[in-house]
């Protein structure tokens, strides 16, 4: 039996967390991306070292752990430290992910999910067998930014832009659940492609 991995993607506010804790009703073991970036830079690991060697202490909390807002706003002005930034973090969140989806792999679960939220952008669609992307439309992203953050409308509509459209995510994803509806709904869609992935009953 080969172990299916999905990757799990959508856009911001689109609903993916949402999703990504159905699959654990489903009992399919979720990898998530965002935690794992996280981890590879606490203090003691590769990635963390490497940041400090190229960013210095003063990116750094009195108790030796990141400071992510400080760190933050250094690459958020700065292209060049963004790249070099990212070029530390996302092969490390790479590795660990992989390491990862070996294991399951290893233990012959049915499936695995890897959470990514910028899956496409990041040019991680050779880990996964099948894309699955949560899809919301346009007023419904909005409206639900601006809830979640209490953005308003022009800072709920820049963060959107900053990420690849939905709309031409959706044809690079193998299917979408549209998440505009109910719970209930965006539950059976999952259900259904689950099913016809061989992965449920």
């Amino acid at each position: 039996m080969m172990t299916v991995v999905i990757g799990l993607t959508g856009g911001i506010a689109s609903g993916k967390s949402t999703v990504s804790k159905m699959f654990q009703g489903f009992h399919i073991q979720v990898i998530d991306a965002d935690i794992i970036a996280r981890e590879v830079v606490e203090p003691g690991k590769e990635a963390y070292n490497e940041i400090v060697k190229a960013f210095g202490k003063e990116v750094l909390e009195e108790n030796g752990e990141l400071n992510r807002p400080k760190l933050g706003s250094i690459v958020f002005h700065n292209e060049e430290k963004r790249l070099l930034l990212n070029n530390i973090v996302h092969p490390a969140v790479r590795k660990e992910m992989n390491a990862q989806k070996d294991r399951y792999i290893r233990e012959n679960t049915q499936a695995v999910v890897l959470d990514i939220p910028l899956l496409f952008e990041s040019k991680l669609t050779s880990l996964v067998d099948q894309i699955l992307l949560v899809y919301v439309d346009n007023e419904t992203q909005i409206t639900r930014l601006m809830e979640r953050n209490l953005f308003t409308e022009e800072e709920a509509k820049a963060r959107i832009a900053s990420q690849m459209p939905l709309q031409e995510k959706i044809a690079l994803a193998d299917k979408v659940i549209n998440n505009n509806g109910t719970i209930e709904e965006t539950k059976a869609q999952l259900s259904n492609i689950l099913k016809e992935w061989n992965i449920i009953k």
